[in-house]
């Protein structure tokens, strides 16, 4: 008999999806039995998501995918990543005396980015119509659907916000002056309106073929009326933002006109067999990559589970690696970014060397240049200094605002997606739209002279980072979580439980996790939790006491805090399987 898990793994031969909502998870598992592709499913669910969780992830914010396509046996990344708009430059920042760029507000609003990549998606890899799949979140916009205890407390929580900063938000979620109670039906036609328009665009324009018609409705969102009204929205309207100021955001309709997402090659590392494949370095992503390159020199299974070497070893790679994110991330089309060195067998057999018995107290980059490239950053005071961060011995990061889903197929089509972003607690609802831009801009840095500085037409360094596994070239895996800068450090944990240790889906997922708070956070105000080592209380004492006794600081987080994982994966014999986390009770996965 196995080990006790919360849920079993769901398994089916037609298909499996997860979703970081219950009602999602059924509106992929709906378009599946339809005869939709993983594709299709994963398009879907990715509308509802930002429908059912709006606090979590909206249309106006973004979403990286990556997709196994089983008709080119290939991996594929999207960049669903909006850019800088065009007049957002460091000299205005400077100009007006901003040391961060806030985390809300109008001012930090990149393009958005969900609706693209999802017509993306569907275009280029999906078979059915924007209509076809945009209709399970179209029903739910018009007909309502049921409040869950996470979305009453975020609008409870944020409700004087709304009433005296954001009147749009507060007349959507508070119609009657209060917060909907859990189990209430709640509503946002404006929402389904703005899908609606985007589905008749693409009716106009069907008739030459599917593509023109989802091209058709990309075009509406980026081009049409919805456009329009965000664009007017931003230009009219101030804001309070976190620093007090009064400010309008930078975003017009040109730069949404030219905003497009793009379809990438991954960024890939053998692991025991396996190609691991993540998101370019517009994302933190390769950090997961870098992770797993440093844990290559380890024995982990002969560790143990979760032993207090085990996790020692965990978050000091994870150290190095979060490290050189730091000094070295940033889009690649303006930043240059050496992965090749930090993939490198070399470079981490010596990074590796600098794991002692004893945890490190300072941020670490190598140096992949070998002295002939930008000058390192130095202690993690002094980075800190450089780009008005701050160091913090208290408190705990940003780790939610995000969601997930995953789909897999039987024709072999693999998909995993991460949307984020345009929450409601951090913007103001755009009304007759019914949601908000997101805040992404908060994650670039104003000193330019470093990676991830902000340029116009830039990405930023997101933290958004979907995993897709294959094993002998053919789909294996897809698996993601929300949760901020630990995104990369609980999947980890969950793969090396499924590799390592030998855990089917959900004893992997279900398994206590640990990670470091050491380096930068990506979100205003950037604070570092120096040499913080946070566990979920159900990791046993004396492995706690023994962590202490090496020299970590350790933190008890609740014993179910750390993400919400979600996995699908595709057996030799055709069988898929998929799991979600407990945490929260609201990630399902469904198949069929």
């Amino acid at each position: 008999m196995g080990s006790f898990t919360t849920r079993p793994v769901i398994r089916g031969t037609h298909g499996v999806v997860t979703a970081g909502h219950y009602l999602a998870a059924a509106a992929g598992f709906r378009i599946m039995e339809q005869g939709g592709n993983a594709a299709d499913a994963a398009s879907s669910m990715v509308l509802c998501l930002t429908l059912l969780e709006p606090h979590n992830a909206g249309l106006g914010g973004e979403c990286p995918v990556l997709v196994y396509s089983a008709r080119e046996k290939k991996v594929h990344a999207i960049s669903g990543q909006g850019c800088a708009p065009a007049e957002m430059t460091i000299e205005w920042f400077r100009r007006n005396a901003v040391g961060l760029i806030p985390g809300d507000g109008l001012l930090p609003a990149m393009v958005p980015a969900t609706a693209g990549t999802v017509t993306e998606l569907l275009s280029r890899f999906g078979t059915m119509t924007f209509a076809q799949v945009a209709r399970p979140a179209i029903e739910m916009a018009e007909e309502g659907f049921p409040v869950y205890r996470e979305l009453a407390a975020s609008v409870a929580q944020n409700a004087e916000r709304f009433r005296r900063d954001y009147p749009s938000t507060a007349m959507l979620y508070l119609p009657d002056g209060v917060a909907p109670v859990e189990g209430a039906l709640f509503a946002n036609p404006a929402w389904g309106e703005t899908l609606r328009r985007m589905v008749e665009s693409e009716k106009r324009a069907v008739s030459r073929n599917r593509t023109a018609g989802i091209d058709a409705a990309r075009d509406e969102f980026y081009r049409g009326e919805t456009a329009a009204m965000i664009a007017e929205f931003v230009a009219s309207n101030g804001v309070v933002d976190a620093t007090g100021r009064i400010n309008t955001g930078f975003l017009t309709r040109g730069d949404l006109m030219r905003w497009r997402p793009q379809v990438e090659e991954p960024v890939t590392l053998e692991y025991r067999g396996l190609s691991v494949h993540k998101c370019p370095p517009w994302t933190q992503g390769p950090v997961f990559l870098q992770q797993l390159a440093l844990l290559q020199g380890y024995d982990l299974a002969a560790m143990g589970h979760n032993t207090p070497s085990y996790l020692h070893v965990l978050i000091e790679c994870a150290k190095l690696a979060f490290a050189d994110r730091e000094a070295y991330y940033g889009d690649p089309a303006f930043d240059r970014v050496p992965l090749n060195v930090l993939l490198s067998a070399g470079y981490n057999d010596a990074r590796r060397k600098l794991v002692g018995e004893t945890p490190s107290g300072e941020l670490r980059p190598g140096d992949p240049w070998g002295g002939k490239g930008p000058a390192l950053p130095g202690s993690l005071a002094d980075v800190a200094a450089d780009n008005g961060i701050a160091l913090q011995r208290e408190g705990g990061p940003h780790a939610h605002d995000t969601t997930h889903c995953d789909a897999v197929d039987r024709f072999g089509n693999l998909v995993s997606a991460t949307p984020s972003g345009g929450w409601i607690p951090s913007s103001p609802v755009i009304p007759g739209l019914g949601f908000p831009l997101g805040t992404r801009g908060q994650m670039f840095y104003l000193n330019p002279d470093r990676p991830n500085a902000l340029v116009p037409g830039k990405r930023p360094r997101t933290t958004l980072t979907p995993t897709l596994v294959t094993k002998d070239g053919a789909p294996w895996m897809a698996f993601g979580t929300p949760g901020g800068d630990q995104q990369d450090q609980w999947t980890l944990q969950f793969f090396l439980n499924v590799v390592e240790f030998g855990m089917d889906l959900q004893e992997a997922i279900d398994a206590p996790t640990a990670h470091s708070d050491h380096f930068p956070s990506s979100f205003y105000p950037r604070a570092a939790l120096l040499n913080t080592m946070a566990v979920e209380a159900r990791i046993p004492e004396d492995v706690k006491s023994e962590l202490e006794r090496r020299g970590h600081k350790v933190r008890m987080d609740d014993p179910w805090a750390h993400g919400l994982v979600q996995a699908v994966r595709m057996n030799p014999d055709g069988v898929m399987e998929g799991a979600a986390s407990p945490r929260y009770q609201r990630a399902y996965a469904a198949g069929w």
